[in-house]
């Protein structure tokens, strides 16, 4: 667990289900949780001796439930999701919808990325001058988490080039709406003061400095 922020921690785990390293937050004060997974070795019991159980779990897309229901049966959390991916979930599972535009628990507001699927939300952290993003924008690749922002495979596109415009016409929006500095990236990990740069530079080539897998 490390703290990339005051009071936002970071830690990857490998995902049960596509055997890759992704990485989950906590942010300590309000008690949130962005698309968890089980920290190992600290477990559940980690956020267990923490000052206060989490009180939500905000998931960034359907696809990042991850461990969510672990945590709601453990804490009696609530579990969010962009009301575009609740399809996903069985009918009594306890996943409230919201709306883009809503503010969620933590002050976080709930920001439309679409593009490469319906549900997908850019999660808004104002007081801690953060973007969370899901599977729109990744980094990692060939260079390593001190490279380039870049997008999934095209093999993970329905319809690559018309995905990666909406994306970037979607970061596009962000950067002239939000204020921020930092990014939070489920795959890639926390972009730490120079997050905003990255993604202008990403919108400004047109895509052209996205690493390729």
């Amino acid at each position: 667990m490390q703290e990339v922020l005051p009071g936002v921690f970071a830690w990857t785990a490998r995902h049960p289900r596509i055997g890759v390293e992704v990485s989950s937050y906590w942010l300590e004060e309000p008690g949130v949780l962005l698309d968890p997974l089980v920290p190992e070795p600290e477990g559940l019991d980690w956020f267990a001796a923490r000052t206060h159980d989490p009180v939500a779990v905000l998931l960034s897309n359907r696809h990042h439930s991850r461990h969510a229901q672990l945590f709601a049966e453990r804490f009696g959390c609530p579990v969010y999701c962009n009301r575009e991916g609740l399809h996903e979930f069985a009918a009594g599972a306890g996943v409230r919808g919201f709306e883009i535009g809503e503010l969620l628990p933590g002050g976080i507001r709930a920001c439309e990325v679409d593009a490469i699927c319906p549900d997908e939300t850019a999660l808004h952290l104002p007081e801690q001058r953060a973007l969370l993003f899901a599977d729109g924008v990744v980094r990692g690749g060939p260079h390593g988490q001190e490279g380039p922002l870049g997008f999934v495979p095209d093999s993970l596109m329905d319809d690559p080039p018309a995905t990666k415009r909406g994306l970037l016409e979607a970061f596009a929006r962000l950067l002239a709406e939000l204020d921020f500095d930092h990014l939070l990236l489920a795959h890639g990990g926390p972009v730490i003061g120079d997050g905003r740069r990255l993604l202008a530079d990403l919108v400004d080539s047109g895509g052209r400095t996205a690493f390729e897998f």
